[in-house]
């Protein structure tokens, strides 16, 4: 019985290097991923105008201009930097795995270091100004996702960079490392879209947002820019055909545990 889903090619007959040519599904993917770099940088620099532009800018001194640095650290970091963590096995197909391993877990960390530092600049700027903490539902699930994901990383970390697990347990984890991924990444999204509709309501009455404002508008396609981001990244890392193959000198000793 032949494999559900079987290398493009006959590996085994590659040279040592070989490059999987361009097919017109590749084409596809990597029109793709430039939409999803679009997109994404984009809602950076649609968040980085916002808090400029209509919230006063930044500082690190407690005040409203220290919670600016939340949502900017937040967008490039769990949302950015993240989708683009999740979808370095189909950009990098061709190279060897060990490197874009490296890669995969530099940018997660670097995810996970600007979220951190995102949670200092609210917290200090709730507590300065003597404003209750995790009362939300925003803070609620975006507090989770941010645990979630640094757990996700150490036990990706542990589990696929060291070179202490077995192979059963790689084989075994792996199908739950992808879901809870794209599960915490789409917890990132939910969190952005919670937390800039509470600033917009926070910043401004109801009747004013009912007028749509220049501020809310931009935020509301800040908020649909990050659901195409979001939707283009999950259906990149889940369609099958553009899974990253096994190069021919990896085949020994890499068969299903990515």
């Amino acid at each position: 019985m032949e494999p559900a889903h079987k290398p493009l090619v006959d590996e085994d007959s590659l040279p040592s290097g070989y490059a999987y040519p361009r097919t017109p599904g590749m084409s596809v993917l990597l029109a793709l991923l430039g939409v999803v770099e679009v997109l994404g940088v984009a809602a950076i620099a649609m968040v980085c105008y916002w808090a400029a532009h209509y919230r006063g800018g930044f500082a690190w001194d407690g005040s409203g201009q220290q919670f600016n640095w939340h949502p900017v650290l937040m967008v490039v970091g769990l949302v950015f930097l993240y989708g683009n963590a999740i979808l370095t096995y189909r950009v990098f197909r061709d190279q060897v795995k060990f490197g874009v391993k490296i890669l995969h877990a530099v940018l997660q960390m670097t995810a996970l270091i600007l979220s951190i530092m995102a949670l200092v600049a609210t917290f200090d700027f709730h507590n300065a100004n003597g404003i209750a903490n995790m009362y939300s539902l925003h803070s609620w699930v975006g507090l989770t996702a941010v645990i979630l994901f640094a757990l996700q990383w150490v036990l990706g970390v542990s589990t696929y960079l060291l070179p202490f697990a077995r192979r059963w347990i790689r084989t075994w984890f792996m199908p739950y490392h992808r879901f809870l991924g794209l599960i915490i990444f789409g917890m990132s999204i939910a969190t952005c879209l919670m937390g800039l509709t509470e600033k917009l309501l926070f910043s401004m009455d109801a009747d004013t947002y009912s007028t749509f404002p220049p501020e809310g508008i931009l935020v509301n396609c800040l908020g649909l820019i990050l659901v195409l981001f979001g939707g283009f990244v999950g259906f990149i890392a889940t369609k099958e055909e553009w899974k990253r193959q096994p190069l021919a000198e990896e085949q020994p000793i890499n068969m299903s545990i990515e």
